[in-house]
Parts: C-alpha cells; structure tokens; sequence
C-alpha cells in the first residue's frame, strides 16, 4: 500500500516545496495536504497537480491555531485513513516581527553580526496576543495546535507494521534563554517565534522516549533562512531586494543562507529516505546551501535538559485537559 503523508502548512514557502519534492521522491505517496482554509488548499493541490498530473493528493482544512478547527480535522483524518506514514509538522506563523537595528550595530562593532544574522539571536522580536481559545498566538498554532493534532491521531501513528513519522520544522532561533517553564506560552517576552522553536525541540526529545516503543519516532529540522511570507514580513520586499546580493555572498561564510524554499526543505526531505532507528532523537537536522549552491544536511545536537523536557512535556499534559473540557462533544 502507498504511504500517506500528511502537511500542514502547505500552501507556501518550505512546505509547498517539500510536497514537490516528496513526489519527486516517490511518487506513488498518498500525499494530504492541510491548510488553512479550503480555497487555498484546492489551489494548493491543482499547483501540485500541474506538475505531478497522476499524484494522489487530497486536501484537509486546519487552522493549527483554533483547537476546535484542529480536533474537527483529527476526526476526520480518522475516518479518512487508517495509519499515516509521515506528518510533516512544518505550519507557523511569526506576528509583527521587529528587527532590532541598534543590535544588530553592536553585533557588527563586536564581530557577533554573523552569528546574529544566522540565528537572529538579539535582533528579532515579535508582538503576540491571545487567541480565541485564550491561548497566546504563537503558542497554540506553531506548538500546542501541532501538539493535540498528534495526540488525536496516535491510533494512526503507532502500532502499525512500519514506523511512522513526526518532522517538525524548527528553527536556528529556537534558544533555551527565550523558553521559561514558568511562561512556558512566552506572555511576558518578545521573543514568542524563538521560544515556540525551542519547546517543539524539548517536544520531540519526549515524543521518541514516550513513544519509540510503539513504532512512532519523531525529528526536528531547520530550514535555514528561506526567503518567503513570513521572511518578508519582516523587512519591506524592496529592501529585501536590495539585500539578496549581499545575502548571496553572505552564504559563503553561513551556510544555513539557503533562501529558497526547495533549498530549505532539503533536511526534511532527506529524513523521508532514512530509517528512523538509525536517527539519533536529540540532534536537529539542518537543510544547508553551500556558496557554489550545493544542498546538504548537516546535523547538530540540540541544546535541551531532558529534565526541563520531561517537565515541559508534562504542562503540555495539563493543558490539554483544561482545554480539551470545553470541546467535549468535539471527542469521540
């Protein structure tokens, strides 16, 4: 039987290249794309079509941070399959970034620039807000929505004659100093993309000692700096512009530059070719670009205490309860 292969996020950037590149892989997957709402995913998958005319593509539509649209579509991918393969958790939003121009000048005076433009350590923030379920933003769509999705669909993630697959895409930015288990939802900071980035670190940690048992093994990636929706938010497209020479030099001396998205989904690609026993659950697998344009992953030991891992895994725990009380006759 085919392989079902589930993303959210798929409409643009680093997940609509990922599902152009997963057929290019094999091409008899049963891929199942999620977005936001309907029309983009019907253009989403007759995009896909063009290019892969006999591709089986279906289409599900999620809002990763509403929890009712996220335990709708659980109950329907239920119905629909009766394992997946691989979940892409690759969906997430960055409101309002901020670039922090006097740090990035300090960075320069100090010789940290570089460092700073690969992980925008100290030179980006964001302004965040609580959603409708009275959870920050940020939070619930790029961690906790991707979170309660997995836990709804562990009857089609464990057990089966293969293993399945969780690949969350994180992030360089995601640091330990921008994540509190105190505010563990980051309401009190400006740095809610980061500390989203690192809690899905310290998730995964969990998930493959929770669950590797069971046949369900789960990876982070980085994707490196992708221009896309979410990158041009951040400074206007004209400047952009005028910047992608500089940006193009600057991948010689930084490799995670790989600023497109097929470049930056290489990492998650190449996780579908390996075996996950092989796969070491604490090291993020990184998609990179050489300056000559040459794609490759290089993996790197996440920086996580499975102490705070387990502690945190456990607040998620909590949370889900209080939450999922309001949505009871959304359950089975």
């Amino acid at each position: 039987m085919e392989r079902v292969v589930l993303v959210t996020g798929a409409s643009g950037g680093v997940g609509l290249a990922l599902c152009q590149r997963l057929l290019e892989q094999d091409g008899r997957i049963h891929l199942c794309i999620a977005c936001r709402n309907a029309q983009k995913s019907e253009e989403t998958r007759d995009l896909i079509l063009a290019s892969h005319p006999s591709a089986q593509v279906s289409t599900v539509e999620v809002d990763l941070g509403n929890l009712a649209s996220v335990l709708r579509v659980s109950q329907e991918l239920r119905c629909r399959f009766q394992r997946l393969d691989f979940v892409y958790l690759n969906a997430g939003i960055m409101p309002n970034p901020h670039v922090n121009f006097k740090a990035l000048w300090h960075g320069l005076l100090t010789g940290k620039v570089l460092h700073m433009l690969t992980t925008a350590e100290g030179i980006m923030t964001q302004t965040d807000r609580l959603n409708g379920d009275g959870l920050q933003e940020v939070f619930a769509t790029n961690l906790f929505g991707h979170f309660i999705l997995v836990r709804q669909l562990e009857s089609l993630l464990c057990g089966n004659e293969k293993p399945s697959r969780l690949i969350w895409t994180s992030s360089s930015n995601a640091r330990e100093s921008a994540f509190s288990l105190s505010d563990y939802q980051h309401a009190k900071g400006q740095e809610s993309y980061s500390s989203s980035k690192y809690a899905t670190d310290l998730t995964s940690v969990v998930l493959n000692r929770k669950f590797n048992e069971q046949g369900l093994y789960s990876s982070v990636v980085c994707p490196g700096l992708v221009m896309s929706n979410m990158t041009y938010r951040i400074l206007p497209v004209f400047l952009w512009k005028l910047l992608m020479p500089i940006m193009w030099l600057i991948r010689f001396f930084a490799k995670t530059y790989t600023l497109t998205p097929f470049n930056g989904a290489e990492a998650h690609v190449w996780l579908f070719k390996q075996k996950p026993e092989h796969l070491d659950a604490l090291v993020k697998y990184h998609s990179c670009t050489s300056g000559l344009g040459k794609n490759y992953v290089e993996p790197r030991k996440i920086d996580v205490d499975e102490e705070t891992a387990e502690k945190f895994y456990q607040k998620l725990l909590e949370l889900e309860k209080q939450t999922l009380e309001r949505y009871s006759d959304l359950l089975d």
